[in-house]
């Protein structure tokens, strides 16, 4: 039976670096998620950019980027069409229990020339479990806000092996493509703002352990 866990409480874990790993400290608390470390790699979350945190209640993390961009045009080199961000996360969850990923929110801003076109695209991966893609696609002709949401029929919801530390893979991709587009405009399609509070919300499911 799956659950919400509704506890006080906020755990956060900030990477300044490529690797974070948070010293030894005291065992986990028995009543709310916990992230205890976080890996991040990749052109779209570079050293100091990116920082995850634990809701309040416990049903949600966010990662929030700073410097995640994909462009084509104009002065752009190849490398700059596709950005992505693989994150690597230990969780600890209250015992007896495991969770999935049930949903996940993305937004930011794309500006696509007409005739060009941008992807979002993300996998979720437990370590010796299946993974998980979803993909959206954007046109060109679109400047604006853009959000995406990623959901999981509760019947296909991938849990965390019970018992066991396995580390959750979480990998996004922004890619521009200029297609038709004329050659001096840019297009871009970003996963962050001006002010870089813009935030990747994943949301929780709990279940009891058999």
């Amino acid at each position: 039976m799956l659950r919400a866990l509704s506890a006080a409480g906020v755990a956060t874990s900030l990477f300044g670096s490529s690797a974070y790993g948070a010293p030894a400290a005291p065992p986990p608390p028995p009543d709310r998620i916990v992230i205890d470390s976080v890996a991040a790699d990749g052109t779209g979350c570079p050293p100091g950019t990116a920082a995850v945190a634990v809701s309040p209640d416990g049903t949600a993390f966010t990662v929030t980027y700073s410097n995640y961009l994909a462009q084509v045009g104009p002065g752009s080199p190849p490398s700059a069409s596709r950005k992505n961000c693989q994150l690597n996360l230990r969780v600890h969850v209250p015992g007896g229990l495991t969770y999935a990923i049930v949903s996940a929110d993305y937004n930011g801003f794309a500006s696509l020339a007409p005739g060009a076109s941008g992807t979002q695209r993300a996998s979720y991966h437990f370590q010796g479990n299946a993974t998980v893609t979803r993909t959206h696609h954007f046109t060109g002709g679109f400047t604006n806000d853009w959000q995406t949401t990623d959901t999981v029929p509760a019947a296909a919801l991938v849990f965390a092996p019970c018992g066991q530390e396995r580390n959750l893979d979480i990998n996004t991709e922004l890619q521009v493509d200029p297609g038709t587009s004329s050659p001096s405009t840019t297009s871009f399609m970003e996963m962050d703002s001006t002010n870089g509070t813009i935030k990747t919300v994943y949301h929780v499911a709990l279940k009891q352990c058999q």
